[in-house]
């Protein structure tokens, strides 16, 4: 049985993966006693710079091996994780601080030539519950840093917490110890702090382990940021519940990728779907030896039907899936082992175990099988609310337990979910309600488009028209030639009123294509 407190987790792997490897980061290779111990040292040394049981923990790294010994030490002590995203500036980091009130921050800084620490400077005073800050880029404090710690410095601290303090904030973990703090993309709106249980946590990366059939054979390439659910829950937690080892990536480069798969013989790569597009694409792609790949997801509302097929055909992945998600609830739906790509492209698959999912109307209201509806989801795995905002936590959660997505799908006769579009990217074009995803999966069967995003700008005439943002692989192609390609595909009112060919989409560190950026630059 799954242990439900990270402590717990943590012990039970070193009892049963012991010497095998938990982490390998380049020359730094963590063994599941390895990484058990470097837990325990960060707790100790979260204790030492004055967090406590209950407190927040804010991490603002990139995929490396000291990232989730952070967590888990924190984690192991009844503190909560916030992880921040690499992206940020300074004022919106300031605003997560403030808004969690965190007592100790662990940053690289310097990473991609960032400045992490002297952008929080610069938003402004530090806050003065920010006791702590952990800087992994060196190892010893900096003077001209000022409250900076360097990471070697800050765990020899922890060796003057005593046994019998430590044991004491172990012993406050229950199952029910709030975990994590993640904040929405805030692509929809302002950023909110989804509260999940250890046992959540814990529970979502089971149930990824268990669906993608992770065992200690596995080597688990993990290119999601580990501060989005992606790369934390379904990645290393997913990993350490079955003694898998993970390889982090810190920035993406495909060439690099295909040569750590060839030379590491990774066996699990999951992913958004532009990461498989850039290897299928790849001018040396037939130079690498990727046949160790047996499992990968790619999680995504709006994927290109080929893409999964070329996934098999192209890669050579043994199992493709496909898979539905949200920051609220992190694994909803995957789809069905051994499912054929071409049904992996249009669903999503049934809710996985533990959840149920409807899809309503506005009457709230069961809708038939094949209709759209908003998509509701029930279970233990749907977060515990917003932190501190009970009002958006009542808007998002019913008085029956059932998370108001905003993502608009239907199931079909298999129980099997399809996602159409989210509620707040729809727009109206004349009365008609138009879901973008349906023309950018449409778009994005032309041979010569990579990808395309749409969004509804101001018309006088009709109140809303579209507008799509189109990555093309083919130099001859126009907007006259795409939009005269696609009047024949779509109603009237779905075509976009203007295209502009871009070299690629914005997208936040998740992969997600950011249509607020396009919506701004669209005014």
């Amino acid at each position: 049985m799954t242990p439900r407190t990270i402590p717990a987790l943590i012990e039970k792997a070193k009892q049963t993966y012991a010497d095998r490897p938990a982490i390998v980061d380049g020359s730094t290779t963590l063994t599941y006693t390895g990484l058990a111990d470097a837990a325990a040292a960060a707790a100790r040394a979260f204790l030492a710079g004055g967090v406590r049981s209950g407190d927040r923990v804010a991490i603002w790294a990139p995929n490396r091996w000291e990232f989730p010994v952070a967590v888990l030490g924190a984690q192991t002590i009844g503190a909560t994780v916030v992880p921040l995203n690499t992206r940020y500036r300074g004022h919106e980091a300031r605003e997560i601080l403030d808004r969690s009130r965190a007592t100790a921050l662990v940053t690289v800084n310097g990473f991609l030539g960032t400045d992490y620490v002297q952008m929080l400077r610069d938003a402004g005073p530090l806050p003065e519950h920010l006791l702590t800050i952990v800087d992994l880029a060196r190892e010893t404090s900096d003077s001209a840093l000022g409250s900076v710690i360097g990471w070697d410095e800050f765990l020899a601290k922890g060796r003057e917490i005593s046994d019998e303090r430590f044991e004491a904030a172990k012993a406050t973990v229950t199952p029910d110890t709030l975990a994590d703090l993640l904040f929405t993309s805030g692509t929809t709106g302002k950023p909110k702090g989804v509260m999940s249980a250890q046992r959540q946590t814990i529970g979502v990366g089971d149930v990824w382990a268990r669906g993608a059939k992770l065992t200690p054979e596995d080597r688990y390439a993990i290119v999601n940021p580990f501060f989005h659910g992606f790369g934390y829950k379904a990645g290393f937690i997913a990993a350490f519940t079955s003694g898998a080892t993970i390889y982090p990536i810190p920035t993406y480069d495909p060439t690099q990728t295909l040569k750590l798969i060839q030379d590491e013989q990774i066996t699990v790569l999951p992913g958004a779907p532009t990461i498989f597009t850039t290897l299928i694409n790849h001018p040396d792609l037939k130079a690498y030896d990727l046949s160790s790949l047996r499992f990968a997801i790619a999680g995504a509302a709006s994927v290109p039907e080929s893409l999964f097929a070329d996934m098999r055909d192209i890669l050579g992945i043994d199992e493709v899936k496909g898979a539905y998600g949200l920051t609220e609830c992190l694994v909803a739906t995957t789809t069905r082992p051994g499912e054929d790509p071409a049904h992996v492209a249009k669903v999503v698959g049934p809710a996985v175990e533990g959840l149920e999912i409807r899809t309503v109307n506005a009457a709230s209201d069961d809708t038939e099988p094949g209709e759209d509806g908003e998509v509701w989801i029930r279970g233990d795995a749907v977060m515990l609310g917003y932190f501190e905002n009970p009002d958006a936590t009542a808007e998002a959660i019913d008085e029956n337990g059932w998370l108001h997505t905003g993502d608009v799908g239907f199931l079909d006769e298999h129980g099997c979910l399809k996602i159409t579009d989210r509620i707040k990217d729809m727009f109206t074009v004349g009365g008609f309600n138009v879901y973008p995803a349906e023309v950018e999966n449409t778009l994005a069967g032309h041979p010569g488009i990579v990808e395309a995003a749409v969004v509804g700008v101001s018309d006088a005439r009709l109140g809303q028209v579209g507008k799509a943002f189109v990555v093309v692989r083919d130099d001859d192609l126009t907007p006259d030639t795409i939009a005269a390609w696609l009047k024949d595909r779509l109603a009237n009112y779905k075509q976009p009123r203007a295209y502009v060919l871009v070299d690629s989409l914005p997208r936040n560190a998740s992969g997600k294509v950011l249509k607020t950026d396009l919506r701004e630059t669209s005014k």
